[in-house]
C-alpha cells in the first residue's frame, strides 16, 4: 500500500558522524534503567534501529546530545507499546500511569517507583539541563499534552470507532509526541529562538507541517500493524469510512495529503528570510532562527528515511 518515494522532499539527507558512540551509550542506558523485557527483546529492539533515527533526524548535535535524543525516541516507542494490548482499552489505568510520570514534570520524587518512570525523570533532568525557565515551562506542556493524550487514545480503541477528522488531529498531535521532539532541536542545539521568531505564523505553519507529514506517512505504513490490535486513531480508517472505498484508494488519499504538505512546506521555508527580514531580528536571532527551520528539515527528512527501513512496522 506504500511507495517508498511517494514522500520524497527536495532537500539533503545527512547523518550524524556521532552515531556509533550514541548507540553504545544507548545500550547502556537501555540496561541501566530495565528498558528492554517481556513485551520486546534486544533483538525485536535491534529491528526498530532507533540509533539511526535520532542520527538522521539531529545529523548536527554532539555525541551526548545524539545520545541524548537516541534515549529519548526509544523511551517514545517503548513508553506507547505498553498500550498496544489489553492495557490500551483502561483509559482508567493509563491515566494513573501517565500522571505518575506527569509528577516527574512537577518535580515529584521518583525514588520507588516504576523503571520507566525512572528512566523518564532522568531523561527530563538531561533534556532540561542548562535550558531557560522559558523553554522549559513551553516543553513541560507539550509533555504534559503528550501524556494526558494516551487515556483519550485508550477510551477510543475501548470505543472501536475511529473519529471525525478534526478530533483525529485532535488527539493525534497530542499522542505523536511531535511538539516534544520539535523542542528538542532547540535542546540539542544548544540555543532558543527569540519568541517573535518562534511564535510567527510562518514558522509555526512551518512546525505544523514538520509534525503533521510524518503523522500521515506513519497512518499508512503502521496501518497493517494497528488494524489487528484496535487501533483506530489512524487517518487511512477514517478515510476509508468517510469516502467508502478501498483499503488502497484511502492510503493513497492520506498520501497525496501529506505530498500536498510537503509542498507548502517548501514554499514556506523558501519565503522565510523575507519573514524574518519583516520581524527586524537582530543578526544573532536570525542565525538562530534559521538553524531552527534547519532543524525542522532534518526532523522531518531524517524521520520519513527512516521510516522506510524500520521494521518496527512491519508484519512479517
Amino acid at each position: 500500500m506504500f511507495d517508498p518515494t511517494a514522500l520524497e522532499l527536495p532537500f539533503p539527507r545527512r547523518r550524524n558522524p556521532h552515531l556509533a558512540v550514541a548507540q553504545a551509550q544507548h545500550l547502556l542506558w537501555l540496561e541501566e534503567f530495565d528498558m528492554l523485557g517481556s513485551r520486546i527483546g534486544p533483538a525485536g529492539y535491534a529491528r526498530w534501529d532507533v540509533p539511526t533515527l535520532a542520527a538522521l533526524s539531529y545529523p548536527d548535535c554532539a555525541a551526548p546530545e545524539l545520545a541524548l535524543a537516541t534515549d529519548l525516541m526509544a523511551f517514545y516507542f517503548l513508553f506507547d507499546d505498553q498500550f498496544d494490548g489489553p492495557l490500551g482499552r483502561r483509559p482508567a489505568q493509563v491515566a494513573a500511569i501517565c500522571e505518575e510520570l506527569g509528577g516527574v514534570l512537577q518535580g515529584r520524587p521518583v525514588a520507588g517507583r516504576s523503571a520507566c518512570t525512572r528512566a523518564f525523570a532522568d531523561l527530563w533532568a538531561r533534556i532540561t539541563d542548562g535550558m531557560s525557565g522559558r523553554w522549559r515551562a513551553r516543553a513541560a506542556y507539550n509533555w504534559e499534552w503528550y501524556l494526558a493524550s494516551h487515556p483519550a487514545e485508550a477510551a477510543g480503541r475501548r470505543g472501536g470507532l475511529p473519529p471525525d477528522r478534526e478530533g483525529y488531529l485532535t488527539l493525534r498531535r497530542g499522542t505523536a509526541a511531535m511538539e516534544s521532539v520539535l523542542d528538542m532541536i532547540e535542546r540539542l542545539g544548544r540555543f532558543e529562538v527569540a519568541p517573535a521568531a518562534f511564535h510567527c505564523p510562518q514558522l509555526r505553519q512551518l512546525r505544523q507541517l514538520a509534525a503533521d507529514i510524518p503523522s500521515l506517512s506513519n497512518d499508512v505504513r503502521s496501518y497493517e500493524v494497528e488494524a489487528p490490535r484496535g487501533d483506530v486513531n489512524n487517518l487511512v480508517m477514517i478515510v476509508q469510512r468517510e469516502r467508502g472505498c478501498s483499503l488502497a484508494e484511502a492510503g493513497a488519499l492520506v498520501l497525496a495529503e501529506a505530498r500536498q504538505m510537503a509542498a507548502r512546506y517548501s514554499q514556506l521555508l523558501d519565503e522565510l528570510p523575507r519573514t524574518l527580514e519583516d520581524l527586524e531580528l537582530d543578526p544573532e536571532q536570525v542565525t538562530v532562527a534559521r538553524r531552527y527551520a534547519d532543524g525542522l528539515t532534518g526532523w522531518l527528512t531524517g524521520y520519513l528515511d527512516w521510516e522506510v527501513n524500520t521494521g518496527r512496522y512491519r508484519t512479517g
